[in-house]
Parts: C-alpha cells; structure tokens; sequence
C-alpha cells in the first residue's frame, strides 16, 4: 500500500478500504486493479476534497464489482 504518512486523513481513512489481500482469489482479481489506481492517484494527487471524492466514486464502483463477481463461481481449486 502506497505510504500514507502525513496524508489527510480522510484520504487515509479511504485508502483501507481498498485492501484486498483478505479476499478470495477470484476476487482479489477484481478488487486489484481497483486499489492500484486508488494508490497511483494518490502518488501524484494532492489532498484535497476532489481526490477524497475521487476515491470514494472509485470506491463505490470497485464495491459494484466485487459484489457482481460474486454471482461469478469461483473456479474449483486445483
């Protein structure tokens, strides 16, 4: 995770949530691309409420299709 010392925090508070090492594999692999851009925007964005907004919509999206995969069987292990 992209280190977040002296960022505002509500941009570290959102950052949390875009963990994804708890989720299922077939999951991760929805979730991943989510928290790499939240930690990339937040590598060259300045605080400030348009990045905080910004986080929470891709947030939301990234919630959206996690929720969507899980309608997807995850594959049987190998």
């Amino acid at each position: 995770m992209t280190a977040l010392e002296g960022r505002h925090p509500g941009t570290t508070h959102l950052m949390r949530f875009f963990a994804y090492d708890h989720l299922p594999e077939h999951l991760q692999a929805i979730s991943r691309p989510f928290g790499e851009l939240a930690e990339q925007l937040v590598r060259v964005l300045p605080d400030g409420s348009e990045l905080r907004a910004g986080l929470r919509k891709l947030l939301e999206a990234k919630d959206c299709m996690v929720r969507a995969a899980l309608d997807v069987p995850a594959a049987p292990p190998r």
